[in-house]
C-alpha cells in the first residue's frame, strides 16, 4: 500500500457498491491514507481501484456525488473520513468494483 500511496494523493476503502440507475456505479468508500481532498479535487478525478488481491486494476472516473448516504461536504469528508462517489469504468473490464477494494487516486 505504501507504493501506492507515494502515487496517489489519498486511498480509499470500499465499503459498498451499487449499480447506479443510468450507468456506472455508486461507491460509498472511507478515507484510509493520504492527504485529505476536496470535493472540488474529487469532481471528474480519475481514480484507480483494484481487488483486494491487488493483482489488477482499472480506472474510474468520479460523476458526481449521490446523496443518499448525506449532503455531500468537505467537512463531512474530513469529520467522518467517508464519501459517496457516482463512478464510470473508463475501459471495458469484466471485473466489478466490490466491497474491501482499493480505490486510490488522483494522481499527485
Amino acid at each position: 500500500m505504501e507504493t501506492i500511496a507515494k502515487k496517489h494523493k489519498a486511498i480509499f476503502r470500499v465499503l459498498d457498491s451499487m449499480e447506479a440507475p443510468y450507468g456506472g456505479r455508486f461507491l460509498k468508500l472511507r478515507f484510509e491514507a493520504g492527504d485529505a481532498l476536496t470535493l472540488k479535487e474529487l469532481k471528474n478525478a480519475i481514480l484507480s481501484a483494484s481487488p483486494p488481491d491487488g493483482e489488477t486494476s482499472f480506472e474510474v472516473r468520479v460523476t458526481g456525488f449521490p446523496v443518499f448516504g448525506g449532503h455531500p461536504s468537505d467537512d463531512r469528508l474530513r469529520r467522518t473520513g467517508r464519501v459517496d462517489l457516482h463512478v464510470e469504468t473508463l475501459a471495458e473490464s469484466d471485473l466489478t468494483i466490490g466491497i474491501k477494494w482499493t480505490v486510490s487516486g488522483p494522481r499527485q
